[in-house]
Order: structure tokens, then sequence, then C-alpha cells
């Protein structure tokens, strides 16, 4: 089974990833995840990869489908994957879905979270990550016991670079114009199941994982 998740940043992608890989008992993949894993073994595909990062230019596509197919072929991956961040554009999902066909395999389901901006932004400066662990927390929805210390490991809480409100903005402008379009893409297929994720609203994480596992029950 292969499931695709959709969302802008800090929609809940990875909080609903991982309640799914355990009820499904597949993995639940990041795209950071892949690239920093290749990286630090110094892989082919992470000297590739390397190059870009480094230098900060955009991965090509080509390299990004090289590294999500030998993902696949990993062991824990033989009943599939959960993929949050992976795609970004149209071209890589006809990309992904070309290569799918070639393995005999299909996307099964298209989660696409739906948060009222306002909410994401207010996620994403409220957030915190834990140096050691990396634990994720946030100041108003879910704050540590003692401020700036990590209630499972005792490490220092940080708030990332990227989290301030202009960087956040920055990211869902690129989002709604490369990767919002997406959503018509899947649509178009049959595969798109759109649902909201959205505390404002009363709608955990919890429940909206258990709306997709009866989503796919039914499917």
């Amino acid at each position: 089974m292969i499931i695709i998740m959709l969302g802008a940043p800090a929609s809940g992608k990875g909080s609903v990833s991982e309640i799914l890989s355990k009820e499904l008992n597949i993995p639940a993949v990041s795209s950071g995840d892949i690239f920093r894993k290749h990286i630090s073994e110094g892989t082919e595909i992470g000297k590739k990869l390397n190059e870009y990062v480094t230098t900060g230019k955009l991965v090509p596509d080509s390299i990004v489908l090289e590294m999500l197919e030998a993902r696949l072929n990993e062991e824990d991956a033989k009943n599939g994957l959960i993929l949050d961040g992976f795609v970004r554009t149209i071209p890589q999902a006809e990309a992904l879905d070309k290569m799918l066909e070639a393995r005999n395999q299909k996307i099964d389901a298209v989660v696409n979270l739906e948060t009222p901006t306002e909410e994401i932004l207010e996620r994403v400066t409220n957030r915190r990550i834990c140096r050691k662990c990396k634990a994720v927390y946030n100041l108003v929805l879910n704050p540590s016991k003692v401020e700036g210390v990590c209630d499972k490991c005792g490490g220092e809480l940080y708030q990332r670079d990227d989290d301030t409100l202009e960087k956040a903005q920055n990211r869902l402008e690129v989002y709604y114009k490369e990767t919002a379009p997406l959503t018509e893409y899947y649509k178009n297929t049959g595969a798109l199941y759109s649902t909201t994720l959205s505390v404002a609203i009363n709608r955990m994480k919890e429940e909206v994982a258990a709306d997709v596992l009866e989503y796919l029950r039914n499917k």
C-alpha cells in the first residue's frame, strides 16, 4: 500500500503519518529524512544530493526519484510506505506514477490535510524541538512541563530558524503555488481523500487517522 500525505507545512502530516504507520505496519517516510540518511551514510545517491544541498541548488527530480525507488526497495517497505513531503509538483507526481507502474504498484490513497492558514502560522511560530531526541512541542497546544526543557529526555528546546513568521509565510506561498495543484491532479485519478486537521474545530490527529483508516477499509 502506498499513501501520499499532502498538506501545507505544519498541517499535521507527520503526526497523522505516524499513527497510520503503526496501524498499517508500513514505514512513514519524509523526504527530509531520506535526504539526511543518504548524505550521512555517504551513499552514491547521498554524494549526488550533497552537491546540490551544499550549494543551495534545487535537487533534480531524477535524483529524488532515484532516492525514492531505493527506499521502496528496502525490506521494511515491501508492503508499501507512507510518503510525507513527496511529491511536491505535478511533474514529480507524473514521474512517480510511471515508476510505480513499471513496478506493478500504484498509489492507494492521497490524504490531503486542510488546515486554516492562520492556525498553521500559529503552530509554526510556537513550535519548539528538543536538541537531543527531536521531540516536538508547541507553546500553546502541547507545551513542555518545564519551559525550555524536554519532558522525555531533559534536552534543551529550541525554535528552528525557518519557524519564524516571515519564513513560515514564504514556505506557505511556495506550497500554494507549487504543491497545492496536486490536489486537483490526484482528484482526477480518484485517489484523493481530503479531510480537515484543525484544533480550532476540534479535529485532532487521532480522529483524522481513524477517518483515513475507515476510508482505506471501504475503498
